[in-house]
Parts: structure tokens; sequence; C-alpha cells
């Protein structure tokens, strides 16, 4: 059975939660359908990284080789001037290592496209790369950065040794360079997920204390946090059957429900690309293998993105539980 369908298998088999489909028939949102309007592309350009963090929903890693090659980045791009969508969101693995990365970057840039880029800040820390604070720049590139705690010990105990230290490092060089200055127009997004098994707080008291401790400290500052969850996929999935959580982790995203989140769920405008190609409503699908169309980026006509049913599964519960997760953090 293929690693996908081993993990759904796992959150399918805890019969203690309704099952998620149930739960949207049983309120009358079944099935969720994309917009007319898709607002951004997110493209998975690569799961090579290098770093190997004990969440990673994509198991992304040194020893993964997995890269996007150009010719998908020019079909997904065909897609985004076709359906106009405004926004593309690059992500990984560290997308940095994709050697076509700047290419993708600058092209979007040239065809009028607001580019996110998501890194690790780590891998910013090293003389091949270290030309990109800069390039981002330029571009205007909107940089959305990982930093697991404000803490060095607690951020270092989820995304290994030395992170935190060259985190600040890079955090420090993307505000002398105008990041997270209100008045610059660089916009610089930090991104926390909880530690362990157990849902983020409210996000505005957790913006509250990385912007305080972050200024304090070490003088950084940022534009926005996001508060996303852990989902129960790829390796925080291996986190959770290993240390016994599994079934507690899920009950309590079940528990937490929020039907008011529905309107918010990323995959409602967005459209996401892996580095095959291949099409689905987001990330955590991509990982789990449940695609809407299972159709290559290249044979996809504007029926197959917009308007679509969603594909669901007892992994949205984490989208969708107390103020909801998203890309962009919290949605309600």
């Amino acid at each position: 059975m293929a690693i996908q369908n081993l993990q759904l298998a796992d959150l399918a088999a805890i019969g203690t939660i309704v099952p998620f489909e149930d739960e949207l028939r049983e309120i009358g949102e079944f099935p969720l359908r994309v917009k007319e309007k898709i607002e951004t592309m997110q493209m998975n350009i690569g799961l090579a990284c290098n770093l190997h963090c004990k969440h990673c929903h994509v198991e992304a890693g040194p020893e993964r080789t997995q890269l996007m090659p150009r010719e998908v980045m020019e079909q997904a791009l065909r897609i985004m001037m076709m359906l106009d969508i405004p926004k593309l969101d690059i992500t990984g693995g560290a997308p940095e290592l994709n050697p076509d990365f700047t290419w993708l970057v600058s092209e979007a840039v040239r065809l009028g496209k607001e580019v996110i880029v998501r890194t690790n800040l780590t891998v910013l820390d090293n003389e091949k790369f270290e030309h990109l604070p800069e390039f981002f720049a330029e571009n205007k590139v909107t940089v959305v950065c990982s930093l697991a705690y404000y803490s060095e010990k607690e951020s270092d105990r989820v995304r290994g040794d030395g992170v935190f230290q060259s985190s600040i490092k890079m955090l420090r060089r993307l505000n002398e360079l105008g990041y997270g200055d209100k008045d610059s127009g660089l916009i610089l997004n930090v991104v926390y997920n909880p530690g362990g098994a157990f849902l983020p707080g409210a996000q505005e008291g957790i913006e509250a204390d990385y912007r305080r401790a972050l200024h304090d400290n070490f003088d950084i500052t940022f534009s926005n946090l996001f508060a996303l969850g852990n989902f129960p996929v790829g390796r925080f999935l291996h986190f959770l059957k290993e240390s016994g959580n599994l079934s507690r982790y899920m009950e309590k995203l079940s528990k937490a429900f929020n039907p008011s989140t529905l309107q918010g769920v990323m995959c409602k405008d967005q459209v996401s690309v892996r580095y095959d190609g291949t099409v689905y409503d987001c990330d955590f699908n991509q990982t789990l293998g449940i695609s809407r169309t299972s159709k290559h980026i290249s044979e996809c006509l504007k029926d197959d993105i917009v308007g679509c049913d969603i594909a669901v599964a007892n992994h949205c519960y984490a989208c969708t539980a107390g103020s909801g997760s998203s890309c962009g953090g919290a949605v309600v």
C-alpha cells in the first residue's frame, strides 16, 4: 500500500471521531467548492531541504531529490495568466534549492504577479544563497519565514541545533534591507507552529509575544505572525503515532471544529501544484495524494481548477479547528 494511503488509513481508523465529510454533510456544507476566482497559485517546487524538521508535513530533507523542472513552472505560469491569478506562493522543502528558483521569481514578477516565498531562513545563511535577501528586496518579494519559537532551546528542539541563531542572523539581514518596516513596502511574515500535539493559542497573543521578545532581545521587527496548527500528515503524523498521541490529537481537533472557518479555508481560493505538475487543493492534499482532478497542470482547463469540488478527509479538521489554520494563519 502506498505511503499516502497508509496515512489516510491511519486517520480514517480513529473511530471516536465523526468523519470530516459527515461533519460537513450534517451542517449542509458538503461538498466544499473552489470559488470562481482563484487568488493564489501555490507551487511546491521541491522536497529538497537543508533541514529535517520534526513537524514537516511534506517530509522534506537533505536526502530528498524531487525538484520541479522549469517546464512545469512555465506551464503553471501560463495557467496563472489564463485565469488572472494575482499571487504566486512558492514553497518546498527549501524552494531556494531548486536551480530555477530565481528564474521563477523573476518571471512571475515580470508577468505582474505578487510573489510570496516561504523560507526556513537558514538556507539563506549559506554562501551559495547569500545574494537572495537582496534579490527578494529588489523584486519586492513577500517573505514568509518559519521560526518555531522566539527562544533558542525551544526552536532548536523542533528544527535542529544551531537553527535559531542562524535564523536570527538572517532576520537581522532582512531588517537591514527594509523588511518588516511598515514604510518600506517589504513584507516579512513569521510563521509559528506548536511544538507538540496541541493547538496554537490565539494568533494575536502569540504575535504580541514574538514581537516583544524579538524586539527586546534581538532588535528584530516583522510585519505579521501566522499561527498554523500542525497537520496530522507526514512527519508530524509519524510523531503522533510513535508517541501514542494520534487518537487524542484527532479528537482534540474534531471537538474544536468551527463551522465559521469554512468560508476562509485556503482551498477555496487557491490551487496547489506539486513539483511534478499534478494539481491539488492544498499542500496537505499533495502529501496525501488526494487530487481534485489527478490532472497535470499542462492538461488543465479552467473548469478543472475553478468551481470544482474540494477533496476532503479527516486531516481537514486541522484547518477548521478553533480559529482555523491556513497558509495565512488563523482564518477567523
